[in-house]
């Protein structure tokens, strides 16, 4: 999951009392304090990591977190697996790149997803997925949410959430721009890839989902997170959704890339 990065440079920031007036001034302008949720980390050196952090306020960011894999780390290691949430101090200059974590801490305490083979395992799909389809360097309140809730259900529920990343997919297409538009009537059982839309008949291509497809895709479309689980769909089921769905977002996400951890999911789920 980790690679090294040796071709990124970074200069190192002065401390503030080597620093003038309007550079201190400058300096505490371009602090960024915000919620974030890692998405990935990267060995850099030999005892730092670099991340890219889905933040609150500034939408995805690359942070360099210095001297984490060293026995003297400031800010703990673990702090950096995907799908962490964390508060964070950064020097944060736009369009500058990489930015240095100056402080970081846990935001959300996960009792389950860090435990749990199942629960890790869709945690670990729910990033993969979000840092190959978000690549925004901008505000994104609703979306930072809508990941977060989708979070603390996984950690927390007691309900099965075999179906859970089906339907975290399917909601996340609405933030991404093409969410399937709903059928006109219950006689368009198919649904075609390619232009999002439903028909009566299949359309003259290979990127088509069955009827058996579109209806539990049609269930997910219409159901609340909490009741994600009451679908009854069986593994094989559930994968051959899962590849169409996926097939869905390479069609219509310029450079949206294989997805791996749908491996790890079919070996625990």
């Amino acid at each position: 999951m980790f690679s090294h990065q040796p071709g990124l440079v970074l200069s190192p920031i002065p401390t503030l009392s080597h620093r003038s007036s309007s550079q201190r001034s400058l300096y505490h302008r371009n602090m960024l304090k915000t919620r974030g949720i890692v998405f990935r980390s990267v060995k850099y050196g030999e005892t730092s990591v670099i991340a890219d952090i889905f933040t609150e306020e500034k939408g995805l960011c690359s942070f360099i977190g210095g001297g984490v894999r060293s026995a003297k780390a400031k800010m703990p290691y673990n702090l950096f697996q995907p799908m962490t949430v964390v508060e964070l101090v950064a020097y944060h200059r736009e369009g500058t790149g990489t930015s240095r974590l100056k402080e970081l801490r846990a935001s959300e305490i996960w009792t389950a997803i860090p435990f749990e083979l199942t629960r890790g395992a869709v945690a670990l799909f729910m990033a993969e997925v979000c840092r190959k389809a978000i690549h925004e360097e901008e505000e994104h309140r609703e979306l930072f949410d809508f990941i977060l809730e989708h979070l603390r259900w996984l950690d927390k529920t007691p309900h099965p959430i075999a179906n859970l990343h089906l339907h975290f997919l399917l909601s996340l297409t609405g933030f991404l721009g093409f969410p399937p538009l709903p059928p006109d009537d219950n006689s368009e059982q198919f649904f075609d890839l390619k232009e999002g839309t439903f028909s009566p008949v299949p359309a003259p291509h290979a990127f088509v989902m069955e009827p058996e497809q579109v209806q539990q895709m049609l269930f997910f479309m219409d159901t609340p997170l909490e009741s994600a689980h009451e679908l009854p769909i069986n593994r094989p089921q559930r994968k051959t959704l899962l590849g169409k769905l996926l097939q869905y977002y390479q069609l219509h996400l310029p450079g949206f890339r294989e997805v791996h951890t749908p491996e790890i999911l079919e070996m625990v789920m």
